[in-house]
């Protein structure tokens, strides 16, 4: 089943989340020196920076999957302003510190012109002062807190992103909540160790008009929510909210069907992987919903098609929201270098901080001034563990 719904915000604002990190530095860089890698060379260097292993593998290796079939896409049709793109990738292994590490590599010794990553908001804050530092630009798939491309009321001037940010989803699940599931009471179960969750919480707070009956927390790495969802099955709600990773949610949902909890389960794109309908069970995930960047069941476009043909032929399954994302982010790359005429540092800077009216799977996208994508937004429900519905949010 296919909607669109179109919502208007008069007074919302796009600002500036996936894990929690380090803030990282400003943009005090302008004539500071030549910036970043420069297109001297047979070829232009992207930098890949993911979780390649580690806790969220799930989100890295799913971008990888994308950049690479972009960059196979974009060297077989001669590549960029002649020039075929080499990629020289980094596993950050999940940890901060060793995204920071990685970034300082690809930036001062592997001279990469852009890098596309890490996956989550805490990695890739952790990477700012290095590629500040460097003058190279970075453009995350998925890292949506907000403060990632601002530092306080300073844009972040080497960070770009091709996802929407947390404020925006946070308050589409409350309008979502309230418009279109009737919900006139909600419970929050939310990670507290998460800058991630904190954002989503906050945004749907401010947002939902209903009744908040309860809220309460959990830490990433949990696996027994039978106490919380205990008191949760007692209370009387209309709404399950889970701002969380695909890990916990996939158990929480699991866990609460298995007790009789048959309310709405609503969430952002952290439950965005194959391994929450694992972890739940399929049979479990029905009247379950997230937003997502992307859907094949809502195509935001005429790329989609062929996009998602050459995805299965590649890799011989559907294309998920990280690879759409990925995808999109190697492509944003492509077109700021064409509108430059150049694949320097400073001009993709230059470039990816101007684009517009950019066409993406993932939607039309064109930059706002604080380095985030004014694009469409889709909200995603299941059926027995498969897409069942997609719901198409305009900003």
């Amino acid at each position: 089943m296919r909607k669109k719904m179109v919502f208007l915000f008069a007074n919302l604002f796009l600002l500036a989340a996936c894990s929690a990190g380090p803030t990282g530095g400003g943009n005090e860089t302008s004539g500071s020196g030549a910036a970043g890698g420069n297109e001297a060379g047979e070829t232009i260097k992207i930098g890949l920076n993911l979780e390649l292993s580690g806790p969220v593998a799930g989100y890295g290796t799913q971008e990888q999957e994308g950049v690479e079939l972009a960059v196979e896409k974009i060297n077989a049709e001669g590549g960029i302003l002649g020039k075929q793109v080499e990629l020289i990738t980094k596993d950050n292994k999940s940890e901060t510190s060793e995204a920071a590490t990685a970034a300082a590599n690809l930036a001062t010794n592997d001279q990469v012109v852009a890098i596309i990553g890490p996956a989550t908001s805490g990695a890739t804050k952790a990477t700012i002062p290095n590629v500040t530092k460097a003058q190279v630009p970075v453009i995350s798939p998925s890292a949506t807190d907000d403060s990632v491309t601002m530092n306080g009321d300073q844009v972040q001037e080497f960070l770009f992103r091709s996802c929407f940010q947390d404020s925006f989803q946070g308050v589409i699940l409350a309008k979502y909540a309230q418009e279109q599931l009737g919900a006139e009471k909600a419970i929050i179960l939310a990670d507290n160790s998460s800058d991630y969750a904190k954002g989503l919480t906050k945004a749907f707070k401010e947002e939902y008009q209903g009744e908040i009956v309860l809220e309460e927390n959990f830490t990433k790495g949990d696996k027994d929510f039978q106490a919380i969802l205990t008191k949760v099955k007692k209370a009387d709600f209309d709404v399950l909210y889970i701002p969380g990773y695909y890990e916990e949610a996939g158990l929480i949902i699991k866990q609460a069907r298995e007790l009789g909890i048959e309310q709405p389960i609503i969430g952002a794109d952290g439950f965005g992987d194959e391994k929450m309908v694992q972890l739940a069970g399929a049979e479990n995930v029905s009247n379950v919903f997230y937003t997502g960047h992307f859907s094949t069941l809502a195509p935001s476009n005429d790329t989609v098609e062929p996009f998602i043909a050459a995805f299965k032929e590649k890799y011989g399954k559907e294309p998920s929201t990280f690879n759409a994302l990925a995808y999109d982010a190697m492509f944003m790359i492509k077109q700021a270098i064409e509108k430059e005429n150049t694949a320097d540092s400073a001009s993709i800077t230059k470039g990816l901080a101007t684009l517009k009216d950019f066409v993406g799977v993932t939607g039309n996208i064109t930059m706002d001034a604080q380095h985030n994508p004014e694009k469409s937004l889709v909200v995603v429900g299941f059926t027995d563990g498969k897409e069942s519905s997609a719901e198409v949010i305009n900003p």
